[in-house]
């Protein structure tokens, strides 16, 4: 999947915990993150932290893949 905004990254998230039958607290008291910040990266909010959202998507058995164009 090709992610170029910040609201697709937050959508495939989403999508994948849906996928798994995780609750947004239940994935907060796995992984340490907050509720609060799990939803901002679900809501694709700009600010996020790159690396909490990085570790975020490898807890979800997702990996992520930077490719150079042309």
């Amino acid at each position: 999947m090709k992610i170029s905004e910040t609201t697709e990254f937050g959508k495939a998230i989403r999508a994948r915990r849906r996928e798994l039958g995780y609750t947004q607290a239940y994935l907060s008291e796995f992984s340490g993150l907050s509720v609060s910040f799990i939803s901002d990266v679900e809501n694709g909010k700009k600010t996020i932290e790159l690396g909490k959202s990085i570790y975020l998507a490898n807890l979800l058995g997702m990996d992520i893949e930077l490719i150079s164009r042309g």
